[in-house]
């Protein structure tokens, strides 16, 4: 399903991950795939309020916890920066679909890293 909103469309979901070499592209590039099926997931189902959304987000954060595991194999992992890169873009799409008033420790809130 391709993305209607314009505003993910021409987003460069991870970007600061995709500049550092600590962080395996390949790896990174799968992370950005989880962004995107959120975004999917949102499109399709039009969440109306906060508690939607955040049942989403914290899905896709999910599989942000069972990625964790493949950056550790390419001899990196889910610290600090891609922590903050990771919250950046849940917010950026939470503000892309409406949601302005979304919690990001809420979008993330079943991290495990």
């Amino acid at each position: 399903m391709p993305i209607r909103n314009q505003h993910i469309a021409a987003y460069s979901f991870l970007q600061g991950l995709y500049e550092d070499d600590y962080y395996p592209d390949h790896v990174v590039d799968r992370a950005k795939m989880i962004l995107l099926r959120l975004c999917e997931h949102i499109e399709a189902h039009s969440p109306a309020d906060l508690s939607t959304l955040y049942t989403l987000a914290q899905a896709a954060t999910e599989e942000f916890n069972d990625l964790e595991a493949e950056f550790e194999a390419a001899g990196s992992e889910i610290e600090t920066v891609a922590r903050d890169e990771i919250a950046k873009d849940f917010w950026f799409v939470a503000c892309s679909y409406g949601f302005t008033n979304a919690d990001v420790e809420e979008l993330i809130a079943t991290r495990e890293w």
